[in-house]
């Protein structure tokens, strides 16, 4: 039984799609604990909920990074993880964390990477003029958003499409990706080291 810890900032939906599919699916592994940085995150009411620990550690109690990044991990090795699942999580890691959990954390990007890093990739997309939008589950490293892809879901943009009804469109699918993707990785499917990226196809 593998031991997963998921980390939110917010409503978490990502993490909400991962946890009814483990349950609905009966994962050879359990959701340990739901972490968040805010202790606002609409995702904790939902974790505690299903009956999942839930912790937060705020980024404002800590001067730096790297004392946030240091405190986190601790409460994160509570849980003694196989996978640490960032759904949401709106925090820059430092590359001693990153390499702390290396071949182990995953992070979904709503964009067909390597196009579109970074924030705002729904108006990167659609100013850039492309027909083709999506979102890439890949290995976290510790330049961002450029860790190996291990699955994509890919969207049509379509004549008057705006970042909120893309978004929409795309989120639909990240629903369906990341938790493949995660129960992937618990069938020991997934490395850092595999050559191929994985296409849900809408």
């Amino acid at each position: 039984m593998k031991n997963i810890v998921i980390l939110i900032s917010g409503r978490g939906s990502n993490m909400e799609a991962i946890v009814r599919a483990a349950q609905a699916e009966r994962w050879p592994a359990r959701i340990a604990a739901v972490i968040s940085n805010r202790a606002d995150a609409g995702g904790l009411e939902f974790a505690a909920a299903h009956g999942i620990a839930v912790a937060v550690v705020s980024n404002k109690d800590y001067a730096s990074r790297e004392a946030f990044d240091a405190a986190l991990q601790t409460v994160i090795d509570g849980y003694a993880p196989d996978l640490v699942v960032l759904a949401g999580f709106m925090r820059i890691l430092t590359p001693g964390f990153v390499d702390h959990y290396a071949g182990r954390m995953l992070n979904i990007h709503p964009s067909l990477l390597p196009l579109f890093p970074g924030l705002h990739t729904h108006a990167q997309a659609l100013a850039a003029g492309v027909t083709e939008h999506g979102a890439t589950v890949h290995f976290v490293t510790a330049e961002l958003d450029h860790g190996p892809a291990v699955a994509q879901a890919r969207v049509p943009v379509l004549p008057g499409d705006t970042p909120d009804t893309l978004s929409a469109r795309v989120l639909v699918q990240e629903h369906k990706l990341y938790p493949q993707a995660v129960r992937d990785f618990v069938d020991g499917k997934l490395t850092m080291a595999q050559e191929h990226t994985q296409v849900l196809e809408h």
